[in-house]
């Protein structure tokens, strides 16, 4: 796993998703913490998916101070998003999504996210730097293709920056960047 520890880029990405009173903020993977306790600090509730178990007491020790973490034990994959946004957030509510994505896994998570669009209100993910370009490459291009498709079917999508291997501990061997996904309100015909 690489960790992000960069601090400029963390305060980017917590400005990017600009937590407000009342919203229903769901982490996947937090990891070590590194944006789970700025957006805590920020918004003083979040909900955090977290397939390993070790990081479980660490984070909610660390997190304390800086407001009310709920742990979520599992693989995202198998998180309803639907029943968790009727669980934490208004009737009719939605939640927003946020993760460093493990690469490997950026994929399938995406397409369970998009099966779940209707209760999502946004989605801002740290992704391979190829993916997100892919993610947002128009009709015709090298990068267009299923991926493309998918996504911008059901949402709206903005490459919003790069971060280098340096945010990382350890450095990866590619770049990254950030992406807002925002589902449509209604498909596309």
């Amino acid at each position: 796993q690489n960790f992000l520890h960069e601090r400029s880029v963390i305060d980017k990405i917590v400005q990017a998703v600009n937590p407000q009173p009342g919203d229903a903020i769901v982490e996947i993977g937090p990891g070590q913490g590194a944006l789970t306790f700025p957006l805590l600090k920020k918004h003083g509730e979040l909900t955090a998916i977290e397939f390993d178990r070790d990081l479980h007491a660490p984070l909610q020790a660390a997190a304390r101070e800086h407001g009310t973490l709920r742990l979520i034990e599992g693989d995202v994959l198998g998180v309803d998003f639907t029943a968790l946004a009727a669980e934490l957030a208004p009737p009719g509510g939605q939640i927003r999504l946020v993760g460093n994505l493990p690469y490997n896994l950026s994929s399938p998570i995406l397409f369970h996210a998009l099966d779940h669009a209707a209760a999502i209100r946004d989605m801002h993910f740290m992704l391979q730097k190829e993916v997100v370009e892919r993610l947002a490459a128009g009709p015709g291009g090298g990068d267009w293709g299923r991926l493309s498709i998918m996504v911008q079917y059901h949402c709206d999508v903005e490459h919003l920056f790069n971060v280098g291997p340096g945010a990382f501990n350890p450095p990866p061997k590619v770049d990254s960047a950030i992406v807002r996904l925002t589902p449509h309100k209604q498909l596309p015909h």
